[in-house]
């Protein structure tokens, strides 16, 4: 694959156009947006010295980065399209039936979507739902490597093989699931932890600072390392996960049952929105957003380094 279109040039869009343009390929950007080409090519070059760091690939450039409004223009001269517009079905469903008239025959076109599934956003191609696929990045997309990979009822083997031939060629890390399940699986990892994080506020059990130096300080450090469930077989020693769930797999199954079931009133909003003001003590937003990229930078490029799964 040569060319890649992006269609929907906000943030995630933006973090796929800068990985894809440092991975050698030709970017075709769409976003029908005012101002939108502006804004992209300001995000890229604000992006260009983090992929820089990780390593580009032979003729890398942001000058190989094209723009038009248009989606099917950039979709019909394209290898690949990565979809990143809004999160509402009905709107995923009418973009894609346009990508599908304008995309040649067996071009995949994947969506990055955070919840919805494959199934329901084909149902807007007439020509070839087969080739539509969800493609869920993580924020940074330009530096995080982990892919989501989740093919619908209709779609076919090879434009599944095919995306995960061309993200890990990229350097991402796409894992497929084996069903469709709204927000995937990372996601709702992240909102198993989210649940009893906002519980432990609403109870007064700890401070948003308090959770957040827990698992940034804490597990945080070794998920960065080694997944959940690989850290939790170092912890059993010679024993492994074996040795873990035959002595604390009782006692965790207590802790399950104890778990909280918040609901986000008005009234626990303002408090962790509160508490994460607090906690940043007024840090603007872009120098946050360049210290924990430097940092991801210094950890990815370690991992990289490393032979750890």
């Amino acid at each position: 694959m040569a060319r890649v279109a992006v269609v929907g040039t906000g943030v995630i869009g933006a973090g796929w156009a800068a990985h894809f343009l440092a991975h050698g390929l030709d970017v075709a950007a769409a976003d029908p947006a005012p101002g939108a080409e502006e804004r992209l090519r300001a995000d890229v070059a604000a992006h260009w010295p983090a992929v820089s760091r990780l390593g580009l690939a032979p003729g890398a450039s942001p000058d190989r980065l094209t723009f038009t409004a248009d989606p099917a223009a950039a979709a019909a001269g394209a290898d690949f399209v990565q979809e990143n517009g809004p999160e509402r079905e009905d709107l995923k469903q009418a973009l894609f039936a346009e990508l599908d008239a304008a995309a040649r025959p067996g071009v995949p076109l994947a969506s990055s979507t955070s919840g919805l599934a494959a199934t329901a956003i084909a149902r807007g191609c007439a020509r070839h739902p087969e080739r539509v696929l969800v493609a869920h990045p993580f924020n940074p997309a330009h530096l995080i490597p982990l892919v989501e990979v989740v093919p619908g009822e209709r779609t076919d083997e090879e434009t599944t093989l095919r995306a995960l031939a061309l993200y890990t060629a990229t350097g991402k890390k796409p894992i497929r699931l084996r069903q469709e399940l709204p927000g995937h699986v990372a996601n709702r990892l992240q909102a198993a932890l989210w649940r009893e994080a906002y519980s432990l506020v609403d109870r007064g059990v700890a401070t948003v600072r308090d959770i957040d130096t827990a698992v940034a300080h804490g597990p945080g450090l070794r998920w960065a390392l080694l997944g959940p469930l690989a850290n939790q077989h170092l912890s059993g020693g010679p024993g492994g996960l074996a040795h873990v769930l035959e002595h604390l797999g009782p006692p965790t199954e207590a802790w399950w049952r104890d778990l909280g079931d918040p609901s986000l009133t008005p009234a626990l909003v303002a408090k962790l929105v509160a508490g994460v003001e607090e906690e940043l003590a007024g840090l603007p937003h872009d120098e946050l957003v360049a210290r924990r990229d430097a940092l991801l930078h210094l950890l990815l490029t370690a991992k990289a380094d490393s032979d750890l799964p």
